[in-house]
């Protein structure tokens, strides 16, 4: 009898935890993304944004998440391509090109064009080139397991305090403050607090799917700043510190749509925009964890609850 329990609540605990995981969609991808991911095209030699870049972290697929690359593994090879002599074990599937020389690589999760495999140029030790486009990649700084992780974009005054609540959320890995939603490309905090540049002061998230869910986090966001003011949040105004959702699939699209409509059930004038995400640009580096490198608090955000 005690063994009968024994097994009903592994597979209770089984079962809930299958549950609670949440599915994780394809991201939507841009015209050049879908180029080179889908329809397994090539970025032009040294354009990438991750050819000449050594931070310390992991490499993910663009397409869905996946973990496929630490940084440990890249190195220089100037061949104008980001450069990598080992893969997360399991996440790369490799398969002979259509041009009958070359062995394509790509993401095990979904499939996504990666680029090529090279043997034999003893670059490294292990003797092995991994040639990949920086658009079949995004970066988190963090070492992540093998798996598939979340991202979520969201714009709600200054990044400093929407970067100081998500990351004491649980479930959550990194968060990393930047700019997006404009037309300047790379563009510095000098240029976004013009107001010119279209962009927003932004946080990427980086979260763990078996922990927390975009849903939860959309909420958090929606409660730590208010998102019924027009312009700003705050003292802080101008159109870099507007409220901004950016989605990067349909599902996040409908679970945005979903819980603002919830709000203004509420009689909230949500003000906060719904807006496909496109390229976010990190901050310099003297952003990044603000208030927890300078002992302070957010002078405008802080939790209220609304849902």
């Amino acid at each position: 009898m005690k063994t009968e329990l024994i097994y009903i609540l592994i597979f209770f605990a089984m079962t809930t935890n299958s549950l609670s995981q949440e599915k994780l969609p394809y991201n939507v991808l841009s015209g050049q993304e879908a180029r080179v991911i889908e329809k397994k095209g090539t970025e032009a030699p040294f354009t990438g944004k991750y050819d000449n870049f050594s931070k310390n972290g992991t490499y993910i697929c663009k397409k869905c998440g996946a973990a496929l690359y630490y940084s440990s593994s890249k190195f220089k090879s100037d061949c104008g391509w980001p450069s990598f002599d080992d893969e997360i074990k399991g996440a790369v599937n490799r398969y002979p090109d259509p041009d009958g020389l070359r062995t394509e690589i790509e993401c095990a999760s979904c499939g996504a064009h990666l680029g090529h495999v090279f043997t034999g140029e003893h670059f490294t030790e292990k003797n092995i080139r991994h040639c990949v486009n920086s658009v079949s990649l995004d970066f988190v700084p963090a070492k992540l397991e093998p798996g598939r992780y979340g991202t979520a974009i969201f714009a709600g005054g200054c990044f400093w305090g929407v970067e100081y609540f998500m990351q004491k959320s649980p479930g959550v890995i990194t968060v990393t403050s930047g700019f997006t939603g404009g037309h300047v490309k790379n563009p510095s905090y000098r240029e976004v607090c013009t107001g010119t540049t279209g962009h927003a002061e932004a946080v990427k998230i980086i979260y763990d799917p078996r922990k927390t869910s975009y849903e939860t986090l959309l909420k958090l966001f929606m409660e730590i700043h208010d998102p019924t003011q027009v312009g700003g949040q705050g003292p802080d105004l101008g159109d870099q510190y507007r409220s901004e959702i950016f989605y990067l699939n349909d599902e996040q699209k409908k679970t945005a749509e979903k819980n603002i409509n919830i709000l203004k059930s509420k009689g909230f004038k949500v003000a906060t925009l719904l807006t496909q995400a496109t390229e976010f640009y990190d901050a310099e580096d003297y952003h990044q964890d603000y208030y927890f490198k300078n002992g302070k608090l957010p002078y405008c955000h802080g939790y209220t609850k609304r849902f």
